[in-house]
């Protein structure tokens, strides 16, 4: 029998995939590297990702086992078109749902449910603070993602800090976690995490070891669980200067930390000679 593949769990939205408006292309235009669309949204283009990465994460599928790994409820995640075959496996809504061959395992979900059920306080409690605290004067919309979290849309440049602040220290005191992404303000339970189902993937597949890519609070829990782990040179970890062992900050912001973070899995996976090579990739691989 073949050794088991690697796990590769990234998140997507400013890790592997990029809106226009985070794309930090800092170049000079003539140099600019060649985008390909991955997203349509009514009838616009709304995530790119460099042709090359493009070319990486084909490749990738064939040395790993490649897990979307993403916040998105499943319809939005539905919309994206990445390059590549089909991944088997896919988490959406930060935990609440493993995709199976494009199918939600009900199992898993009601595990979920149940959890969260019977260790934080309830998505109404939540949303109802949201509601009243929140200003209208900054707040475009309130969004309750899956029946599992809520999160609003913001005008970031008229967002109080402090207002952000508060409400992660109530949040804190329900088994809420709060994070703020681009325009979006999450407010997500603490069991509701990415880290319990990619583990569940990992046992699924037989996968030993678990690489894992993201740029938010949101994606912490999801890094400290695997192998090996990296993070871009933008969003909040790295705003938080946030490390630890086994996890690599690089130094690329935008669309290019997506390119780079595809190296480096792709070097991981024992793939040196593949595009180009992180090098991260030359440290000694630690098994789980």
């Amino acid at each position: 029998m073949s050794a088991p593949k690697v796990l590769v769990a990234s998140d997507l939205d400013r890790t592997l995939i990029y809106s226009s408006a985070a794309l930090a292309l800092t170049m000079p235009d003539a140099r600019a590297p060649r985008l390909l669309c991955v997203e349509v949204h009514e009838a616009k283009p709304l995530s790119y990702m460099t042709e090359t990465a493009a070319a990486l994460l084909t490749e990738l599928g064939d040395t790993a086992h490649f897990v979307p790994t993403t916040t998105r409820t499943r319809k939005q995640y539905q919309r994206i078109n990445l390059p590549g075959p089909a991944p088997e496996y896919a988490i959406c809504a930060n935990g609440g749902h493993l995709l199976v061959d494009g199918v939600s395992d009900p199992d898993w979900h009601a595990a979920v449910t149940a959890r969260l059920a019977s260790e934080c306080a309830p998505l109404d409690e939540v949303r109802d603070h949201l509601a009243a605290t929140a200003d209208p004067a900054w707040v475009r919309k309130h969004r309750v993602a899956e029946d599992l979290f809520a999160y609003l849309v913001v005008e970031r440049e008229l967002l109080p800090e402090e207002w952000v602040k508060e409400l992660a220290v109530w949040a804190e005191g329900r088994g809420w976690t709060v994070s703020l992404q681009g325009r979006k303000i999450y407010a997500v339970p603490k069991p509701l995490t990415k880290s319990a189902a990619v583990r569940e993937v990992a046992r699924r597949t037989g996968a030993l070891l678990t690489l894992a890519a993201g740029d938010s609070l949101l994606d912490a829990d999801l890094l400290l669980a695997a192998d090996r782990g990296w993070r871009p040179g933008h969003g909040e970890l790295a705003e938080a200067d946030w490390t630890a062992s086994a996890i690599t900050a690089l130094p690329e912001r935008g669309v290019a930390a997506g390119e780079r973070i595809l190296r480096e899995f792709t070097h991981a996976c024992g793939r040196p000679g593949a595009v180009g090579a992180g090098r991260a990739g030359d440290e000694k691989l630690k098994s789980s």
